[in-house]
């Protein structure tokens, strides 16, 4: 298990713009610039989707609604990844979860961050 901290959700006007961070301050850097990251997002009564994946070589992957709108982003040499999330509407309030995925595709999970868009 990695630990990972993620930060930055708040509550934010339609329209606006937020930017998570998720930290893996205990990884080996040699262990992390392996990893698979990826920011998944879980609202109410539904189930947990995946919004947007990053690879070892910064290879991007987007879910159909958040393209052109969201942006994910990697530091290796400060062990963290970011979600721009822009023009945000009600639909995109969720807690919002950092994952790992090591080259064994064993995952781990941060808390989560809660996003709130109010219309």
């Amino acid at each position: 298990q990695v630990p990972l901290v993620e930060r930055g959700g708040g509550l934010v006007q339609a329209g606006g713009s937020l930017r998570l961070s998720c930290v893996a301050s205990r990884a080996i850097f040699s262990t992390f610039i392996t990893y698979k990251m990826g920011w998944y997002r879980q609202a109410p009564e539904k189930e947990r989707e995946l919004v947007a994946t990053i690879t070892s070589d910064s290879i991007t992957d987007y879910a159909d609604f958040v393209k052109g709108r969201f942006t994910i982003s990697r530091d290796n040499s400060r062990k963290t990844i970011w979600l721009q999330m822009n023009n945000l509407n009600s639909e995109d309030t969720a807690v919002y979860y950092c994952s790992a995925d090591t080259p064994s595709r064993a995952r781990s999970w941060g808390h989560g961050t809660q996003v709130t868009v109010s219309s």
